[in-house]
């Protein structure tokens, strides 16, 4: 589902060369729940973005649900899109949306069938229990609510790979765990899923595969 190989990344600033990753080589089979963690600046975000074609990588290969990406065409990054769900630490909501037309914005964006929207907004949302607050702004959810549904917005798109990017990262630690949960129970219906999370607590808890990333380079691959 994922395969990285020797994967470096490198970022200019003038005459400033700042090395981001350096030979990064890993394998996330599909159906595969893994964590990324590592502390503050280690690379993890970068990494997942360069799966999800935010960032191209400056040498290696990467291989994401059957897409070459770093041989894509700027016209095929969406295509790699729709198989990817996407989880931020800001759950990135539009404030004047309800929670409902967050997740159907997005199908929307896709190109999903205007029939198939409301039926997958709702199994999304009932998939993070979260129906009956379907017409709610994000300004009338608590953060947890908020998270919930960014979960459920990335949950309808279908895809066969979820990353998330530190998405206990602005929640407390009863909250952290109930969303915890809920990413373990989307793993258990078979979607593939690769968590990026500073906190070596959380990703114990899991008690999942976990990459450790350390100045840019992977330095432990623990449980593969």
């Amino acid at each position: 589902m994922v395969q990285l190989q020797r994967v470096g990344k490198v970022y200019r600033l003038g005459p400033v060369r700042i090395q981001a990753l350096a030979d990064v080589s890993f394998r996330v089979g599909k159906g595969e729940f893994a964590i990324l963690t590592g502390p503050s600046g280690a690379g993890k975000t970068t990494l997942l973005r360069l799966l999800y074609r935010e960032e191209v990588p400056s040498e290696g290969e990467i291989q994401v649900a059957g897409f070459d990406v770093t041989a894509l065409r700027r016209a095929e990054v969406p295509m790699l899109r729709r198989a990817i769900g996407i989880v931020f630490q800001d759950a990135k909501l539009l404030p004047g949306r309800t929670a409902y037309e967050n997740i159907a914005f997005g199908l929307r964006v896709l190109g999903v069938p205007r029939r198939e929207i409301t039926p997958r907004v709702f199994q999304a949302l009932k998939a993070v229990g979260l129906s009956a607050r379907a017409q709610a702004l994000p300004a009338q959810l608590s953060l947890g609510e908020q998270q919930r549904v960014a979960l459920a917005r990335a949950l309808a798109k279908e895809p066969a790979l979820l990353l998330a990017d530190e998405p206990t990262g602005s929640l407390d630690e009863a909250v952290s765990l109930e969303v915890l949960d809920l990413f373990h129970q989307i793993w258990q219906r078979g979607t593939t899923i690769l968590l990026a999370t500073h906190s070596r607590t959380l990703a114990s808890q899991l008690k999942r595969r976990t990459l450790v990333l350390e100045s840019g380079r992977l330095v432990k691959d623990e449980g593969g």
